[in-house]
C-alpha cells in the first residue's frame, strides 16, 4: 500500500498518456421527466447539439483517442448518434447539401467509441467500474454527460496536464456559494501550490457528500471531470454500497486519496449542470448567445423582451 501523501511534487518519470475517457450515461434522467420518458437525457438538445456531443467534443479537444460510453436500457439513440448513417448521408449527397454532409460525417469520425452496459442503476462508482475491462491498466478521464464546460481551454485537458506533471489523479472543482454546499460533493483540501498550477492546486484530505453549510470543510464543489489512475478500480471494488445499494464514486475517491493521493484542481472555466432544468436553460441561453450564426440576433431578441 502506498502512503497517503505521494503528491509532494512534480513527477520525474514519464507516464502513460491519458488516451481513454469513460462517459457514464446509464442514468434514468428522472429530473427531466417527462422529456426523458422515451429518450436519454444525454440526447436532450442544447441549442443544436445533444448534451453528450459537447462532452465528446471536449474529450477530443483534450487529446482523448478512445471514448467508452456506459449505457443502459433505452439508450441506443446515443450509439446511433455517433454511428454512420448511410441513408442520411446518401440523401444529403444527392441533394448537394455538402455542409450538412460534412457535419454528420465529422460526428461519426472524430474518435473511437466503445460501449458497455450498466445492467442495474447501482451508482456512479459502479458505472465507472463497469468500464474496467475496456480501460485496462491505463490512466483515464471520467466526464459526466450532463455537465457542460464549454471553452477553448478544456477542463479535461487541464486535469490531464496535472496528472502528466505529477503522476497523481486529479478532479475538477469550482467555488460555489457557501449556503449551497448541501447540493454538492465538497472537497476538504490543503493548498499545494506547485508550479505551474500555483494556488489552483490542492491536496485532497477528504471528500464530503452534500454537507450542511455549517459543517462544510470548504466551498469547493466537485464538478464532474476526473482524471484517474487505474488504481481507482481496486478502490471501487472495496467501496461498500451506500443508500439504495449504490456504489458512489466519491467513496471510491476517498480511498484513492488516502492510499495514492488525489489532487483537487480549481479549473479555468464555467460549468452548466444541464441535467437539471434551470441549468439546462442557462446552458441553452448562454451557448446560444455565443453562437456565431445567430448569437447577435438572439441577444437582440432577448433585450427586446417585455417581461
Amino acid at each position: 500500500m502506498t502512503t497517503n501523501s505521494p503528491t509532494s511534487g512534480i513527477n520525474p518519470s514519464p507516464l502513460r498518456k491519458v488516451r481513454k475517457a469513460v462517459l457514464p450515461a446509464a442514468g434514468l434522467g428522472t429530473r427531466f421527466l417527462p422529456a426523458t420518458k422515451a429518450q436519454p437525457k444525454e440526447m436532450l438538445t442544447v441549442v443544436d447539439k445533444p448534451q453528450i456531443q459537447y462532452v465528446v467534443e471536449e474529450c477530443v479537444a483534450s487529446g482523448i483517442e478512445h471514448i467508452i460510453i456506459v449505457t443502459g436500457r433505452g439508450k441506443t439513440s446515443i450509439e446511433d448518434h455517433f454511428d454512420y448513417s448511410p441513408s442520411l448521408e446518401r440523401f444529403l449527397e444527392d441533394k448537394g447539401k455538402k455542409d450538412q454532409l460534412d457535419l454528420i460525417r465529422k460526428i461519426s469520425n472524430m474518435v473511437q467509441f466503445s460501449y458497455t452496459r450498466q445492467k442495474e442503476p447501482l451508482g456512479l462508482g459502479h458505472a465507472v467500474a463497469v468500464a474496467r475491462d475496456l480501460v485496462g491498466e491505463e490512466p483515464f478521464a471520467v466526464l459526466l454527460g450532463d455537465v457542460l464546460i464549454p471553452g477553448e481551454n478544456p477542463a479535461t485537458k487541464q486535469l490531464i496536464d496535472v496528472y502528466q506533471a505529477t503522476g497523481v489523479g486529479a478532479i475538477a472543482v469550482e467555488e460555489v456559494p457557501k449556503e449551497k454546499t448541501y447540493l454538492y460533493g465538497i472537497v476538504d483540501g490543503e493548498p499545494a501550490p506547485l508550479p505551474p498550477f500555483k494556488e489552483r492546486l490542492l491536496r485532497i484530505r477528504d471528500l464530503v457528500e452534500k454537507p450542511k453549510p455549517e459543517v462544510a470543510p470548504s466551498n469547493l464543489a466537485i464538478t464532474g471531470r476526473y482524471v484517474l489512475p487505474p488504481a481507482i478500480f481496486d478502490c471501487l471494488e472495496r467501496t461498500k454500497p451506500g443508500a439504495g445499494g449504490e456504489i458512489q464514486l466519491t467513496d471510491g475517491l476517498r480511498i484513492l486519496a488516502q492510499e495514492h493521493g488525489l489532487w483537487a484542481y480549481i479549473y479555468d472555466g464555467i460549468s452548466y449542470d444541464a441535467g437539471e432544468k434551470l441549468g439546462f436553460l442557462k446552458a441553452t441561453v448562454e451557448l446560444a448567445l455565443q453562437n456565431p450564426e445567430f448569437g447577435v440576433a438572439f441577444r437582440t431578441y432577448l433585450k427586446g423582451l417585455k417581461l
